[in-house]
């Protein structure tokens, strides 16, 4: 075993494809393929099963991987305390959220603070099973989402078997998320049946759009009027340009969101616990360390939690 082959093995789960992972590494894709072959013969292993749909990190895998990742990290931290910083290699580092402002904010300040001349960073707000999956299979490193009496024993049993581990971050009263200009602007708090007239703006979540999967508590409710986005920033246009709410944690950061939206307290008895995750069998990086730090002071010290 060399750390050739585990940079191989690191790079074709983030591609989540052997070709693709040959490109970045500057080979041959039999020369890929081969060196990943040897290692999992030399181990007794199957690190990546071959389907029609493209490569699938086993169980087994994701465990090798989690250790891999640590022996290439620490040799990075190596070659970068005892040679010259411009040498060291591409960082890359990975999230995948639900849509959350703080989320970005804090992945704005790691960026702005990472004095490197190269990486390879991404952020991805998508769907809830998909943060799951990101995170079991490596793709992302941190992922966030929220826990609440109605989703939690559904949404731990998902990260239980997927060997992820939740991590509390704050836990908030619901609120809703509405225009300036909406009507309701001008009350403390509002109840459901405030909310009837106007239009209900969700997150969609695809093939997986349970009812336990919503970015949105209070999700089995009836409303007349339904709008199903992919995006925040549609999401926003329409809480603006129709009048429309969305429930949410009532967290707002204004150095993204400007004061066009304002967050009410929603009269219902609920509280929703905001956290990420994390694969059981992987110790975070040095990245995720300093990201999960941000998290935490931009949700202390940049938002308002109420």
């Amino acid at each position: 075993m060399t750390l050739q082959q585990l940079k191989y093995v690191i790079e074709v789960a983030r591609n989540r494809s052997i070709s693709k992972a040959a490109q970045q590494l500057f080979i041959s894709q039999p020369s890929l393929s081969n060196a990943i072959k040897e290692l999992e013969n030399e181990l007794g292993i199957t690190i990546f099963s071959r389907t029609n749909k493209g490569i699938v990190i086993t169980p087994e895998g994701s465990e090798f991987l989690g250790y891999a990742r640590q022996v290439i990290e620490q040799t990075e931290l190596l070659e970068n305390r005892f040679t010259d910083a411009t040498q060291s290699p591409q960082q890359h580092f990975s999230v995948s959220t639900q849509h959350y402002a703080f989320a970005v904010s804090a992945f704005v300040k790691l960026l702005r603070d990472y004095n490197r001349d190269e990486y390879e960073f991404t952020l991805r707000e998508t769907r809830t099973y998909e943060i799951i999956e990101d995170v079991k299979n490596l793709r992302s490193e941190i992922g966030i989402l929220y826990l609440n009496d109605f989703n939690r024993q559904v949404i731990c049993k998902f990260l239980r078997e997927a060997n992820l581990i939740f991590h509390d971050l704050f836990e908030a009263k619901p609120h809703v998320f509405i225009s300036s200009t909406n009507p309701l602007a001008v009350q403390e708090s509002v109840s459901l049946d405030d909310l009837n007239p106007y239009p209900y703006l969700s997150f969609e979540q695809g093939d997986y759009n349970s009812f336990y999967f919503s970015e949105e508590i209070l999700s089995t409710a009836s409303r007349p009027k339904n709008i199903r986005v992919s995006d925040r920033a549609t999401l926003f246009n329409l809480l603006i340009g129709l009048d429309g709410y969305t429930i949410s944690t009532g967290v707002i950061c204004y150095d993204i969101n400007d004061d066009d939206i304002v967050a009410l307290p929603l009269e219902v008895n609920e509280r929703i616990a905001v956290g990420y995750i994390t694969h059981k069998n992987v110790t975070n990086s040095p990245l995720a360390t300093i990201y999960i730090n941000y998290l935490k002071e931009t949700i202390a010290d940049e938002l308002t939690v109420v």
